[in-house]
């Protein structure tokens, strides 16, 4: 039995009006045998960096052949190029403004081309929702068999717009110094610093008596959960993405220490005279 193609829909349009459900429809009256699947379309309004972070921690969890569309579009109309990525088994179609930083980063690209054939096109073409009239139909021909070449010419993946992406490093005293890259739903606070670097950083050292450094607030080691605290206390995790975390149980971290993105984190090795007291609850 020949397997259903299945595309992802990524974008900043919230559900308020009737741009998702439209290029659901765009899509089914070119392909109707095609899986339509919901990633977010709750993305910060033309918060590139987050749909970056997003797709990335996303597109692995399905199955290989799937088309990742990504509309988080504040250049639509302009200069900026569409288009098509392979990677890891995987297609994705965006626009080309650095919103596919991170999947570059951590895999290697097959093939990348600029999707720039009219023929598959919905026409006429709007300066304004690229997402309707090309996105979302470049999609439904993939779905259908057509080679991503026929959707434009090649481009080079040197390139291709990247982002600018923080990565944790040592400071000169020994601290190993992350940023906070998002913050979810929950509140937790997500930082650039995966468990490998943190590994690294403290050799020998038990997690469990590292001190994490935000602001004034200091944190005492990484937990396994959330509740291996008291409700309303912070607790630095691993989370879902591997990424080291600030969370409060059962509560919001991002109010209770008024952080925000690009703020950052340090984390110190224990010191023989020194040993953080522990952050009130908020």
């Amino acid at each position: 039995m020949k397997k259903i193609p299945v595309i992802t829909l990524l974008t900043d349009f919230g559900l308020q009006d009737e741009y998702v459900g439209v290029m659901k429809g765009v899509i089914l009256s070119i392909n109707p045998r095609v899986h339509l699947i919901d990633i977010t379309h709750n993305i910060n309004r033309h918060d590139v960096r987050q749909a970056a972070l997003t797709v990335n921690a996303s597109f692995r969890y399905f199955p290989k052949g799937s088309i990742h569309v990504v509309v988080v579009d504040p250049g639509v109309g302009g200069k900026r190029k569409v288009i098509c990525l392979e990677q890891e088994g995987h297609f994705f179609v965006a626009p080309d403004n650095g919103v596919l930083t991170m999947v570059i980063q951590h895999g290697k690209a097959k093939k990348i081309c600029a999707i720039t054939n009219r023929k598959y096109f919905l026409k006429p073409v709007s300066d304004t929702f690229h997402g309707r009239d090309i996105f979302a139909p470049a999609a439904a021909y993939l779905s259908k068999g057509v080679d991503m070449l026929c959707l434009g010419q090649p481009v080079a993946l040197e390139d291709v717009t990247k982002l600018d992406v923080p990565a944790p490093f040592v400071s000169a005293k020994d601290e190993l110094v992350g940023t906070i890259i998002s913050i979810d739903h929950f509140g937790n606070l997500i930082t650039n610093i995966n468990q490998a670097t943190l590994e690294s950083f403290k050799g020998q050292e038990t997690s469990k008596k590292i001190v994490i450094k935000l602001g004034s607030s200091k944190i005492q080691g990484v937990s396994k959960s959330y509740d291996s605290v008291k409700i309303g206390s912070p607790v630095a995790i691993f989370g879902s993405r591997n990424l080291l975390e600030i969370s409060l149980n059962q509560g919001n971290a991002s109010n209770c220490f008024k952080a925000r993105i690009g703020q950052t984190i340090k984390v110190k090795l224990p010191s023989s005279s020194t040993r953080p007291k522990p952050v009130a609850a908020c």
